[in-house]
């Protein structure tokens, strides 16, 4: 073996390791506790043996009346995604106010992710003001999202993404993206949901 190729293949290996024992884990459970990554959330069912199974948290200083509307109405064409615009929401600016027109949302309602707004994950149950649950349809993804008030004027907003990996379909593509991508703009995107219902609990505040 020449000595480039064997470097190379020393520093992929490094690379791989650091991954898997560093980043992944780091990224898997970024600020959730433990007991929060050991508790069920609707939909944990449905997945069997995920591939990706990550767990995040944030808390907001707002109650979960503040931070629910923000959810119900995320998506492409829809109120954006609180996150890198340029890169999930067509360059659009995600929205800064709650959109009464996307607020009534139902069982089987598109939650869209293309581009055309025609392409996506399905709302498969929700709670008001307590969490909301969308999945693929075919069991092999779910995104989950919970709010679990902390004392009276704060809660803790947790998310849930599992995905079983198909190594030999398309999908895998996909897969792929969220295996590398996804804690880049779930970061982004809860601490876009976290400064508009503190926002709003503060303009609220200050108006009562």
């Amino acid at each position: 073996m020449k000595r480039s190729t064997f470097m190379i293949s020393i520093s992929l290996f490094m690379l791989v390791f650091v991954y898997l024992t560093r980043l992944r884990p780091w990224q898997l459970r970024w600020g959730a506790t433990d007991d929060e990554i050991k508790r069920a959330m609707p939909g944990d069912e449905i997945v069997d043996q995920p591939s990706f199974n990550a767990t995040r948290a944030v808390t907001i200083q707002a109650p979960a009346e503040q931070i629910y509307p923000w959810i119900v109405q995320m998506g492409v064409t829809r109120a954006g995604w609180y996150s890198y615009d340029l890169l999930d929401n067509l360059g659009k600016p995600s929205a800064e106010r709650i959109l009464p027109e996307q607020q009534n949302i139902q069982i089987g309602d598109l939650i869209p992710l293309s581009p055309d707004g025609k392409q996506g994950m399905r709302v498969k149950d929700f709670r008001q003001n307590q969490s909301m649950v969308w999945w693929d349809q075919k069991g092999d993804s779910t995104w989950v999202w919970g709010i679990y008030p902390e004392g009276e004027a704060a809660s803790r907003l947790v998310t849930r993404v599992r995905v079983k990996y198909r190594l030999f379909s398309l999908a895998i593509f996909f897969n792929l993206l969220i295996e590398f991508c996804d804690i880049v703009m779930m970061r982004k995107c809860m601490f876009g949901i976290k400064r508009r219902a503190e926002a709003m609990s503060l303009s609220e505040g200050l108006a009562g």
